[in-house]
Formats: structure tokens, C-alpha cells, sequence
């Protein structure tokens, strides 16, 4: 994985990228217990001349990564045998959690990864079963500021669900 973030941190200082945060189950580990997982998620916020484009494409951030030994495997880009997806931040939540994100040591690097409390409304959103079982194991590990989950949930639209989703014995 320190590869992928060392490429990523490079793609930032050349201006390929204004930022990013890791996300998905990858940054779960960050907060819980690892949860199965064979990819690094990562939301990216593209330059501003590249992402006023009426069609978005990362083609400068692929071949970058090509250049750099990374292979295109589908929606993926394995960069040392680690399957990475670089996911444009594609709504407001996301691209708060990429802002936000916070920094964090994965060996030798750092990197930024999104807060636990927008990793757990990003899973509300998005909204899969596999995303509200992943919700209890995401709140015994490190415990979120609730207060900001609360502003989180409340700010998009998900406190209905997210109450929904929690209620009962099992969170």
C-alpha cells in the first residue's frame, strides 16, 4: 500500500490531483477491526480545469500511474499487485470527506484518510446491505465524535436512515 500512497502524494505535488482520502473498507482499518477487502478505494478531488470538463475523464492520473509501472486491470489500476480505484468525489459528501480527511502513517508515508464519521454516512448513503453490516463493526472500534456524525448526518439528508439502520441491539 505505500507504493499506491507514495504515487498518490506525487500525483498531489505535480498538481495532478488537488487531494484525496482513502476510503471504503481500506480506511476502515484506520478505525475497526479489518474487514475483507481486496482493493484501496481512493476519492479524488481533480484541478479545477480538469474537473469544469463537461465529460470527466482521470486519463492524466492513469497514465501518470503508468508511467510508474501501475497496470489498468478494469476499473482498477494494480499499482505492485495492490488493485487501487481512483473514484472522482462525486457528491457532497464525498468531497467533504476528501476535504476533511485526516492525515495518517501507513509505514513510511503518510496519507490522508476520510474521518470515521464520514466513512459511516458515506455507508448510510450509499446504502447496501454489505454497507449497514459494516456499520456496527466501524462503531466498536474507535469511537466516533458523535456530535460531528450527528452534523454529518443532519447536514445530507441521512439522520432518517441512519436511525433507522441503527436501532435495535445490533449497534
Amino acid at each position: 500500500m505505500e507504493a499506491a500512497i507514495r504515487l498518490l502524494n506525487e500525483m498531489v505535488t505535480r498538481g495532478l490531483l488537488d487531494s484525496y482520502a482513502i476510503g471504503g473498507a481500506m480506511a476502515s482499518l484506520f478505525y475497526a477491526e479489518p474487514i475483507a477487502t481486496f482493493d484501496l478505494d481512493v476519492f479524488v478531488l481533480l484541478p479545477t480545469a480538469q474537473s469544469d470538463r463537461a465529460i470527466v475523464t482521470l486519463e492524466p492520473q492513469i497514465a501518470f500511474l503508468r508511467e510508474h509501472g501501475a497496470v489498468q486491470k478494469g476499473e482498477h489500476v494494480v499499482i505492485q499487485g495492490l488493485p487501487v480505484q481512483i473514484l472522482p468525489a462525486y457528491n457532497a459528501l464525498v468531497t467533504e470527506a476528501t476535504k476533511q480527511a485526516v492525515t495518517r502513517r501507513v509505514g513510511q508515508v503518510e496519507t490522508r484518510v476520510c474521518r470515521q464519521e464520514h466513512l459511516l454516512a458515506i455507508l448510510v448513503q450509499t446504502g447496501r446491505d454489505k454497507d449497514r453490516a459494516r456499520i456496527p463493526l466501524l462503531l466498536e472500534g474507535t469511537v466516533p465524535d458523535r456530535r460531528l456524525l450527528d452534523e454529518i448526518l443532519e447536514h445530507h439528508g441521512l439522520r432518517g436512515r441512519w436511525d433507522q439502520w441503527t436501532k435495535g441491539p445490533h449497534v
